[in-house]
């Protein structure tokens, strides 16, 4: 697993495999964002296995260690 993260547009993406081809994803689903507060999207194979997840306003929904961004 490894995180990759924009401050500029403050969105995180996280890869579950170590890479995701050009066309790999085949179905990104949106979860609903009043349930969360936020905004997040899971990125899924052909097969249905989730291959990412991007998290918008990922300051305010991840734990500011996973960004590797200084909290104060």
């Amino acid at each position: 697993m490894r995180v990759e993260y924009d401050q500029d547009v403050d969105a995180a993406y996280i890869y579950f495999v170590d890479d995701i081809p050009a066309g790999g994803v085949a179905r990104t689903i949106s979860v609903d964002p009043q349930a969360i507060d936020g905004m997040v999207n899971l990125d899924l194979d052909d097969r249905g296995r989730i291959l990412g997840l991007e998290v918008l306003d990922a300051s305010k929904l991840l734990p500011s260690e996973l960004l590797g961004i200084d909290p104060s």
